[in-house]
């Protein structure tokens, strides 16, 4: 599958479609949500959104890897390492490490604000000493760096029927949704690392504090206020969604089973929550296989649709009009040798 994903996106290189290669293991062992739904998108696409997940797990990992003995000053040194080499990469066009080389390629191939990856490693470096947001204001200026910018960074792969300035906040909101998703689903294994990302305001007005959620992380026990706060939770998260759902008809329709995948699957989790008795503290909320699956063929028949649609009227279904053509071409020169 690999090989026909980068014989579609164009990429004949040899030593760029071993890091591509790389960026999809990464996506297939660590994003299962975010892989499954990126198999909906054309096969050329696909790379590129690999490329994206890969830079940003590599990044997390150096951040929230548990099993790693590395100390704070030792993490430090290693995200600011790889942002400068992701700045020089970014800059030259040019780097010998296999992920930042794919991302490179991709930032010069979809024309992708270098901004965006700078906000991002900036979120990730407050990592290493914030464990808890006061407001939910404190936590958006995180998200934007962590989670909205990821959606800007997917918006031109993904491509758009409207200019891409007026799908753009719709795409921001649908990255902090996600990452909202993620963290009500992750308050236990948060709690481990010492993070607290839920508003400390959301829970102290449900009589929640640090010291309760760690009570009940190690006595197994529920508390009524910790229900209440992450009911409240989700009804914040089910907010973002709706501001971002107007964003999907948006989208380029080839791109439009892929992200309806995920926006579904994600609130899925919402539910898996509640289902669950919100006992994230003791486990984690799962989506069953059976929906998975449903959803998944869902998406194969919009997918099969449109671009049979798209094949009838002479118009492939690889990279969106605005990244093809001279742009892609100087990318693969200046992202190989």
């Amino acid at each position: 599958m690999t090989r026909r994903e980068l014989d579609a996106a164009g990429i004949d290189d040899p030593e760029l479609r071993a890091a591509y290669a790389i960026c999809r293991r990464l996506n297939a062992r660590h994003g299962r949500t975010y892989f499954l739904a990126a198999r909906f998108l054309p096969v050329g696409r696909r790379p590129a959104v690999h490329a994206l997940y890969g830079f940003a797990r590599w990044a997390d990992d150096i951040v929230d890897d548990l099993d790693s003995s590395a100390s704070r000053a030792e993490r430090e040194r290693a995200l600011r390492g790889l942002r400068e080499r992701m700045d020089t990469g970014l800059r030259t066009g040019r780097s010998e490490e296999p992920v930042i080389r794919a991302l490179v390629h991709t930032a010069a191939r979809y024309d992708i604000d270098p901004a965006y990856f700078a906000d991002f490693m900036e979120s990730m470096a407050s990592d290493l000493d914030v464990t808890e947001y006061p407001t939910y204001e404190h936590l958006a200026r995180y998200m934007h760096g962590s989670a909205a910018v990821i959606g800007l960074q997917m918006l031109p792969v993904l491509g758009t029927v409207v200019p891409r300035a007026e799908a753009a906040p719709h795409a921001a909101a649908l990255g902090i949704a996600f990452q909202l998703t993620n963290f009500l689903r992750d308050v236990g294994e948060d709690l481990d690392r010492g993070r607290v990302y839920l508003p400390q305001d959301l829970l102290a007005a449900h009589g929640v504090d640090r010291g309760l959620l760690a009570w009940s992380r190690r006595s197994g026990r529920d508390d009524p206020r910790i229900r209440a706060a992450l009911r409240a939770g989700i009804t914040l998260t089910r907010d973002v969604y709706r501001e971002a759902e107007p964003g999907l008809a948006m989208l380029d329709p080839v791109a439009r089973p892929c992200m309806r995948t995920a926006f579904t699957l994600y609130q899925d989790i919402l539910g898996a929550i509640e289902s669950d008795g919100f006992r994230v503290l003791h486990r984690r909320a799962v989506v069953s296989r059976r929906r998975r699956a449903a959803l998944a063929l869902a998406a194969v028949a919009g997918s099969v649709t449109v671009r049979a649609g798209r094949a009838a009227a002479g118009r492939p279904g690889g990279a969106p009009a605005a990244a093809r053509g001279t742009a892609a071409v100087a990318a693969e020169k200046r992202s190989t040798g």
